[in-house]
């Protein structure tokens, strides 16, 4: 029981980057398309299952490699993202232009990204259940359907104030996926600590 409840614990601490780029898609959402939302979920918490299921596999061969370089490719990755909102939401001025932007598709190629950026911590943690010997069916399990369920609920967040505030929170939603890939730079770096 002990086990469940830390590995639930490690599950919603790995999903809070996943939740808050699912809040940014929900804010270019009018209505939450259920469809979408479940997209979105099965996305970030596929690949959160999947990143420590790796890792594990990988186990203390490549722990070096993986580690020295995932904070950099988180923060490009989310950068690059965050950055193409902001001027996406900088450059739309006409209303009309605006209202077309929302309830776009889905563009899985994003969402990929967006998915092993938010993810590549995992792989670090499932490197550390190869040393523990955590079961790793359980744990990548509850790891996977905790950010379902957590990037569903951020979906409906977003969706939530980006009908109050539209532009804003478009412009808002880009700078915090800038901002959590900076994050995760300056942790993995040693400059932040949490």
């Amino acid at each position: 029981m002990v086990m469940f409840f830390t590995l639930l614990l490690m599950g919603v601490g790995l999903s809070m980057d996943a939740f808050a780029v699912s809040i940014c898609k929900g804010l270019s959402m009018r209505k939450v398309n259920k469809k979408q939302c479940l997209v979105i979920g099965l996305f970030f918490g596929g690949f959160q299952a999947l990143m420590p299921f790796i890792g594990w596999v990988l186990g203390s061969q490549f722990e070096q490699y993986i580690t020295s370089i995932d904070h950099w490719i988180a923060f490009i990755l989310l950068g690059f993202i965050g950055g193409k909102m902001v001027v996406e939401a900088i450059r739309e001025k006409d209303e009309a232009v605006e209202v077309g932007k929302m309830d776009p598709p889905l563009d899985f190629k994003e969402m990929f990204i967006l998915a092993i950026a938010t993810s590549i911590d995992a792989l670090a943690v499932g490197i550390t259940f190869a040393f523990l010997q955590v079961p790793i069916v359980e744990a990548v399990s509850i790891i996977g359907i905790t950010t379902f369920v957590i990037s569903v609920i951020g979906v409906y967040v977003g969706n939530f104030f980006g009908n109050r505030y539209k532009k804003k929170a478009e412009l808002a939603g880009g700078i915090i996926l800038i901002l959590i890939g900076l994050k995760i730079l300056l942790e993995h770096l040693g400059i932040l600590a949490f």
